[in-house]
């Protein structure tokens, strides 16, 4: 027999009783103590132990008489479903994020609790769950699979098929990795050989709006010539392409970018068959089996590192920054969510912190000293 008390986030105290009843059976409760102080509700809680030993669970702590039968709270599997369809989905999810969640689901989560009843989580289940994680996964991929489990329990509150969460989700501490890209010398051989591919001229523009423009690789498959404005020299990246799917681009942020002169006549020097500027040959847009695949094959005959797309988006950014080019206008060509994101390459701009060590060999400022009126 056991009373535990346990703090409410939005105020007050949970009562959790574990008790044996008078039939052998075992009976827990877990309530929301009427009083506000941790002391008043553990008596409580106590009071209520000893009334459940005499006479079961027939009547609330307060002698009301107990109101309808609470209903069954739903098992995770059977809440998943409801959950994708009603808060991922009818949130107007994209593709990539909905089918990111159901993985979650299915390969992780279902496997662990999905047995389990929402209110029968318990924070040492979930710090075990998260332990065999740690076996096979990085922290940012443990905290990804976490935060899907706390939208479906944040879900299942706010549906009123839970009272509140019954874990406390605590992220794991994410070591951001160093950001690789191309240096200026690498870079030219890459656009240099790019040029010379027989690809009607496919790859160089793959290279040159990766490198030069920093699109992401979605959106260089989903890039259409009506987001081009030659005339006045600006891409406006609208859209990106995931399994076929054209969406909006990653947090659905849309920008407007001036391209380089080697862009715009990479750009205009492209057949123009369809609306989209780098189809496949049926019109479908390339995949991102076929781009890696262009971007490694050119890779490869400069004598480069074998990188996917988005190091030429990280070497866009890193370019940027080492030119001193200031972090929020960086962040804001490259359509990041956060600055925090943008400041992992603000170590490469020498401009800032060069400035500020040779202030400390530069004669002090002058000061006058005023001497206290006697």
């Amino acid at each position: 027999m056991t009373v535990k008390i346990r703090p409410y986030r939005n105020g007050g105290y949970e009562v959790d009783i574990m008790t044996r009843l008078p039939n052998g059976k075992s009976h827990r409760e877990r309530r929301k103590s009427p009083h506000s102080s941790k002391a008043a509700s553990l008596r409580w809680g106590r009071e209520r132990e000893r009334y459940l030993l005499v006479h079961g669970p027939t009547r609330r702590a307060s002698g009301e008489d107990t109101a309808q039968p609470k209903k069954e709270v739903p098992t995770f599997t059977e809440f998943a479903p409801r959950y994708v369809e009603g808060q991922v989905k009818g949130n107007g999810a994209k593709p990539s994020h909905t089918e990111s969640i159901e993985r979650h689901l299915r390969i992780h989560i279902l496997p662990a609790f999905g047995d389990k009843r929402l209110d029968e989580l318990e924070q040492e289940d979930l710090e075990r769950f998260k332990a065999k994680l740690g076996e096979t996964r990085k922290n940012k991929t443990i905290n990804n699979i976490q935060t899907t489990l706390s939208t479906l329990l944040k879900a299942a509150v706010a549906w009123k098929v839970i009272e509140e969460v019954p874990v406390e989700i605590k992220r794991l501490r994410v070591v951001r990795k160093k950001m690789d890209f191309f240096d200026f010398d690498e870079f030219a051989w890459l656009r240099e050989f790019a040029a010379k591919a027989p690809s009607d001229g496919i790859d160089l523009a793959i290279v040159l709006l990766g490198g030069d423009a920093g699109l992401r690789a979605g959106e260089i498959r989903g890039l259409h010539w009506d987001s081009l404005d030659f005339q006045r020299n600006r891409l406006t990246v609208e859209r990106a392409e995931w399994h076929g799917h054209i969406t909006t681009p990653k947090h659905d942020k849309i920008r407007v970018l001036p391209m380089t002169q080697r862009l715009n006549k990479a750009l205009r020097q492209l057949p123009r068959e369809c609306k989209l500027v780098l189809p496949q040959p049926s019109g479908e847009p390339l995949t991102a089996g076929l781009l890696d695949k262009r971007l490694r094959r050119v890779e490869k005959r400069a004598g480069l590192r074998d990188k996917g797309p988005h190091t030429l988006r990280h070497t866009f950014c890193s370019h940027l920054a080492m030119r001193g080019i200031p972090a929020r206008v960086i962040q804001q060509l490259a359509g990041h969510s956060s600055l925090v994101t943008t400041e992992r390459y603000m170590h490469l701009s020498p401009g800032a912190t060069t400035a500020a060590i040779a202030a400390l060999e530069a004669p002090p400022p002058h000061q006058e000293i005023t001497k206290p009126d006697e």
